[in-house]
């Protein structure tokens, strides 16, 4: 038996539904009496909604709604979609500069061989390089648990190892049937630059001695001899006689 179709609950208004999605309201989704303005583009103090409107509508941006549980709500007059951007984009920075500190778990039994010890330690190292937390346990396994000095040797060795990477925060401490020990990363400190002090002023250098003259039949000409002073310099040679 088939049940009969529902009545329409009405035509679809897809304005409410992005005013619902909306995380602020604007303009004409304002709906009170009077707003206060704040901001750098227009005089603080309130103002009734109709006139904040027409201030928004003057410099063709948005009436925000900031503070809705103030009395009157808060509101700003800008861009909606270029404060929607800009606050994304300052989301997503900070998201990417913090970064969250992981614990990551090294697993050792009382046998553990010199190769496998390194192989995990090099592990370890990466892991505290990165800003995360290591937590290392020695599993032991039925008869193993006699053997607690084993696993407590293995963790100070596994110290020493991590000790230029990582602080150990607490002595080594049984869980159950697990010896257990967490380190924590060092504080990687800015290198600062060395403070340069004034430069010591140059020596005055020597004054150079003249050049030699250059002898005849060099590339740029015979150089004429030098006059001595008090002689007129000799006329120029010319082609014509004088007669006598």
């Amino acid at each position: 038996m088939a049940f009969p179709p529902r009545p329409p609950r009405g035509a679809f208004n897809p304005r409410f539904r992005k005013e619902q999605q909306q995380e602020h309201r604007t303009n004409h989704m304002i709906r009170v009496p009077q707003v206060r303005l704040v901001g750098d583009n227009v005089e603080v103090g309130v103002y009734s909604i109709q006139e904040a409107l027409r201030m928004a509508q003057d410099q063709q941006l948005d009436l925000v709604e900031i503070s809705p549980q103030a009395d009157p709500p808060v509101c700003k007059i800008i861009d909606y979609n270029k404060f929607l951007y800009e606050k994304k984009k300052k989301e997503k920075e900070m998201k990417a500069n913090s970064k969250v500190s992981e614990v990551k778990e090294i697993r050792f039994t009382p046998n553990t061989d010199d190769h496998d010890f390194d192989f995990k330690a090099k592990h370890a190292e990466n892991f505290l390089k990165d800003g995360n937390k290591v937590k290392a346990y020695v599993q032991f396994k039925g008869r193993a648990i006699q053997f607690k000095e084993r696993g407590e040797l293995l963790i100070l060795k596994f110290a020493e190892r991590l000790a230029e990477f990582g602080v150990l925060e607490s002595l080594p401490k049984m869980e159950g049937k697990r010896m257990l020990a967490i380190w924590a990363p060092k504080s990687q400190k800015k290198k600062t630059d060395k403070p340069q002090g004034p430069k010591e002023p140059r020596e005055p250098r020597e004054p150079r001695e003249p050049r030699p003259p250059r002898p005849e039949g060099t590339p740029h000409g015979p150089l004429k001899a030098p006059v001595p002073a008090g002689t007129a310099p000799a006329p120029a040679a010319t082609g014509e006689t004088k007669a006598e």
